[in-house]
């Protein structure tokens, strides 16, 4: 893994070799090998983590349509049924397409069905948080409710106390409410800095919600349109340092490496790195093992979309800190 052959893999199942074998099967067109696995996922972090990545293969295809005509009693199928419906919603979104409204709706309803079809599940709840970060006016009651803490914005904190209630600190939606803050706000970025140290502060230890963080400190970077500085100060900053050890020592130490997201441990190898904590960040790409997400090192590059570059500074990250 060390050695000059190194290549990473970029794979949206990451350590979970069962997830990348029902993906395998649903881009075959066959829903069986998803339903098992769902059948055989015990908790809500790891069911949220792999009815996401399940649902953004499955949003090209008509595989869960098929999976409920022949399955319709079938919880798990209405939850994927929501799943996939915000997927194409957020995708038109992004792409301005003309039936955005129409799937929005689509999918609100879906996600809607599979709360009464599955109350004690926490994914249509966080379906429905994605959707709210298309309101970015903040049109809808739901979406403009008063904030739990002060310095923090109106926006859909029953939709995120309702997944709460379910799982407690669920990554997704903690990152879906990030999603909602940015899209309501073209300016500074202070309120998505207020919503990070909020819920980093309030999360357990082990926890992956003292990661977000990271995510906010990639953005206010891209923002300023940083580029190609390995060792750029914005991640030499006393608050950038301190935001590093905190998700080192507070998630990291603690988490479950196959279970965790490879998109939170590329973004704290990418932070630890960017502090000069060479060492804890070698760590980090020890446990990524091949494990490899374009982001955050594409913001690295001066034309992001460039994904050969990316990995290009991701690989001289791994070598600088695993040489020591």
């Amino acid at each position: 893994m060390t050695g000059s052959g190194f290549r990473p893999v970029f794979h949206p199942a990451g350590h979970d070799h069962a997830l990348r074998h029902a993906l395998q099967d649903l881009r075959a067109g066959r829903w069986g090998a998803m339903a098992r696995l769902l059948d055989d996922t015990p908790h809500w972090d790891g069911w949220t983590r792999r009815t996401q990545v399940l649902a953004t293969v499955a949003a090209g295809t008509d595989v869960v349509h098929a999976w409920r005509a022949e399955d319709p009693d079938s919880a798990a199928a209405a939850v994927m049924h929501g799943r996939v419906a915000v997927e194409r919603a957020v995708r038109a979104h992004r792409a301005g397409h003309a039936r955005t409204r129409t799937l929005w709706q689509e999918a609100w309803t879906a996600c809607r069905e599979a709360a009464g079809r599955a109350p004690a599940d926490p994914v249509p709840w966080i379906g429905l948080l994605a959707l709210a970060a298309l309101d970015a006016r903040r049109h809808i009651a739901e979406h403009r409710v008063r904030p739990p803490a002060p310095m923090l914005p109106p926006g859909p904190w029953g939709l995120l106390a309702e997944a709460d209630r379910r799982d407690p600190y669920n990554r997704e939606a903690y990152h879906r409410m990030l999603q909602f803050v940015y899209a309501r706000s073209d300016g500074p970025l202070s309120e998505a800095v207020n919503y990070v140290q909020w819920a980093a502060s309030t999360a357990p230890t082990g926890s992956p919600l003292h990661a977000l963080p990271l995510y906010v400190r990639v953005e206010r970077y891209r923002r300023a349109r940083g580029h190609e500085h390995a060792l750029d100060l914005h991640w030499v900053a006393e608050d950038a340092i301190r935001e590093a050890r905190h998700a080192m020592d507070e998630w990291f130490l603690f988490c479950a490496v196959p279970e965790a997201s490879p998109l939170d441990l590329n973004h704290l190898a990418h932070a630890l790195y960017g502090a000069l904590h060479f060492t804890d960040a070698a760590r980090v790409f020890e446990a990524l093992g091949p494990y490899y997400t374009t982001l955050p090192w594409a913001d690295r590059v001066p034309r992001p979309a460039d994904r050969s570059r990316a990995e290009e500074v991701f690989l001289r990250a791994r070598a600088r800190c695993l040489a020591g």
